[in-house]
């Protein structure tokens, strides 16, 4: 392995060659054009996958092997609904995962879908496959709260587009799981390091009940986690679907920025902060995440800032070839010593893969981005977490919220319009800088599941688990997944898998080579 980091900005001799790499024939260069992106789409590709999995227990199989098992009449609908209710009511008590259900409709439904299949009829890929849904999405009557007292009562008038696909192609809605407040982590209740809010409470974590979800999707990685679900669509803002992919051992995808629409969530579409948002697949299996997404994707009419980009085929990604950096530690963030540990190791199985490995990482870039977006999400003194709570009717906003309402500081809108010119600037550093490389792995926090019970007044830092490793591809909106990587310990470590914009093909394709040396998920002891 080859080592290029660069510590507090100084040069290093990859950067001072960096005019000779940019014209280097890489695979990153050669591969990412539109033409070619468009060659391996999923135009070649069945929405049919084969799966792989070898789960022989039920409820824990992979999503794709159920789906293959309804249509080819090993199971029905009706038994797995129901197997999946009785878990949910077996272990949701010490979970508080699942935080509303809708377990009739989801058995009428899924009586509906036997009885179609045996008059031939299959609505999509995921027939009659119950799921789960982050509270913060729209469900068409069911109570959708996001969190917040404005909507303790409020149903669903209409699915959430990333839903209404999801049912489209046969999924069965059993409820939602819990989020914090506006879908804010660590913004439900000070103190606390899990998901959260004042209506539902807190979240647990199923490898041990001490222990936080993260969030915001932290029910969603709890449920999944402990085969109360097939998958759960989560959203992330900055790591909210891959901070509890890898606290709960599950894997999760962020999609390229602006692939899946934002319609129906309680965080919509639009605003300064439009590109960091983003719905994404969370699924025991990584095969799953390449059937869900592209069933998720593509513009719905609203969502103005969604493209019609195709669908690159994972199957097609040859491991070998691959260019790969990697960083056990940002330099940022106090990362234990396991989490080091599951990356080198990550780094390790793809040299012995065949790709080409080298540490490296843009520190000085990283560090510039963080304070930026420090500095923008708190610039105009929380005034847009004001106009949520009114655009709700939350007149009582959780603690945290409400703390910061009362304690922020505008900026000057000069200020404003300089930290967004500085952010785009970044950006672009950042696209240089990977360049020279196909795929990233790192942290995606940087520790294990911390437990719940912080402290009142212990407050999320860039210091903290997570907020210096996901946020800087929340702002390039470059796609990543995320697959538990640890192969002993108790407490699940998930590494980040980093592609360039729209190559969720290379993202996935190596985080399952390397669920295929690490195992993966790994069924919970509750």
């Amino acid at each position: 392995m080859k080592n290029n980091i660069s510590v507090q900005g100084k040069s290093n001799p990859s950067r001072r060659k960096f005019l000779a790499l940019m014209g280097a024939s890489s695979a990153a260069a050669m591969t990412f054009s539109p033409a070619n992106l468009a060659a391996s789409s999923l135009s070649s590709n069945s929405p049919y996958r084969v799966s792989k999995d070898e789960t022989d227990e039920l409820i824990f199989m992979s999503v794709t092997k159920l789906s293959e098992m309804i249509r080819t009449k090993k199971v029905s609908s009706v038994e797995l609904t129901q197997a999946y209710i009785d878990r949910i009511e077996k272990v949701n008590y010490h979970l508080n995962a699942v935080v509303m259900q809708c377990f009739d409709r989801a058995l009428e439904e899924a009586k509906a879908a036997d009885a179609a299949l045996k008059k031939k009829q299959i609505r999509g890929p995921l027939h009659g496959v119950p799921m789960t849904l982050k509270d913060s999405f729209e469900a068409e009557g069911v109570i959708s709260t996001g969190g917040t007292l404005g909507r303790i009562d409020y149903v669903g008038k209409k699915d959430a587009t990333v839903l209404a696909r999801m049912r489209q192609n046969g999924a069965i809605l059993l409820g939602k799981t819990n989020t914090p407040e506006f879908t804010l982590a660590g913004g439900g209740m000070r103190g606390v390091r899990t998901t959260g809010n004042i209506i539902y409470g807190l979240s647990k974590n199923p490898y041990d009940l001490t222990r936080g979800t993260s969030g915001s999707s932290g029910g969603a990685g709890s449920i999944v986690a402990a085969g109360g679900s097939g998958f759960d669509i989560g959203t992330d803002w900055g790591g909210s679907v891959r901070l509890p992919s890898s606290t709960n051992g599950i894997a999760g995808l962020k999609p390229t920025s602006v692939r899946c629409p934002r319609t129906g969530h309680i965080v919509d579409y639009g605003g300064v902060f439009d590109s960091w948002q983003q719905p994404g697949p969370m699924a025991r299996k990584v095969e799953d995440l390449m059937l869900l997404t592209p069933l998720m994707s593509g513009p719905d009419g609203m969502d103005a800032a969604v493209v019609p980009m195709p669908w690159p085929d994972p199957e097609q990604i040859d491991i070998k070839k691959l260019k790969v950096a990697y960083y056990p530690s940002n330099l940022i963030a106090d990362t234990a010593e396991e989490t080091q540990n599951t990356i080198k190791q990550a780094a390790k199985w793809m040299e012995e893969a065949g790709a080409e490995v080298t540490e490296d990482m843009p520190l000085e870039i990283f560090t510039e981005l963080g304070e930026i977006r420090r500095e923008l999400v708190s610039g105009d003194a929380w005034a847009f977490l004001k106009r949520a709570g009114d655009l709700h009717g939350s007149k009582t906003l959780s603690e945290s919220i409400q703390n910061r309402l009362d304690n922020g500081t505008p900026i000057s809108a000069d200020r404003y319009s300089e930290l967004l010119t500085l952010q785009d600037k970044n950006r672009t550093r950042m696209l240089q800088w990977f360049q020279k490389y196909d795929v990233i792995l790192c942290p995606t926090t940087s520790t294990p599941a911390e437990e719940i019970d912080q402290g009142i007044g212990s407050e999320w830092t860039s210091s903290k688990p997570g907020a210096s490793y996901c946020g800087p591809y929340n702002t390039t909106g470059w796609p990543v997944t995320v697959v538990r990587g640890d192969t002993n310990g108790t407490l699940p470590v998930g590494v980040q898998c980093v592609a360039h914009p729209w190559r969720e093909d290379v993202s996935l394709a190596v985080a399952q080579y390397l669920e295929s040396r690490s195992g993966g998920w790994r069924r919970p002891m509750i």
